[in-house]
């Protein structure tokens, strides 16, 4: 999903194995993923997609970057009973939070997993058992 604040901004769903970088986007202060192709669409992550940084990830601090220690994330959303704050965030493997727009921009990462989307049906199985006593004679 993409922030609240990047609605006005064009927009994709991430792909499985794609780089994305952070960026912030025109008309906003918002920060977020975007590839490292097109810095000007932002690249949507769903809840639950897993990430890992180049090298441990950094966020923006008061006066200096601060270090979270970790390359592994998923994406989540945090605080949704609170309308107009930023929800989108990653939890590290290290179970630091971090909201999307707090990251320090240009750094890239890989998507590794996307969550199965529940609107899409899975694959019908045939059986292989038998349940008459013919089939059972045919298997």
């Amino acid at each position: 999903m993409c922030d609240y604040s990047l609605h006005a901004v064009s927009s994709r769903p991430a792909e499985l194995a794609e780089t994305i970088v952070t960026s912030g986007f025109a008309g906003t202060k918002t920060r977020g993923f975007a590839s490292p192709a097109d810095c000007t669409v932002a690249v949507c992550l769903r809840p639950g997609t897993e990430i890992a940084f180049e090298a441990n990830a950094y966020a923006e601090g008061l006066l200096f970057r601060r270090k979270i220690g970790e390359r592994l994330a998923r994406f989540r959303q945090i605080d949704l009973d609170k309308a107009a704050q930023h929800h989108d965030a990653l939890e590290f493997a290290n179970g630091t939070i971090v909201l999307l727009t707090d990251l320090a921009l240009g750094q890239k990462a890989k998507v590794l997993q996307l969550p199965v989307d529940p609107a899409e049906k899975p694959a019908k199985t045939t059986s292989t058992t038998a349940t008459t006593p013919i089939e059972r004679s045919l298997v």
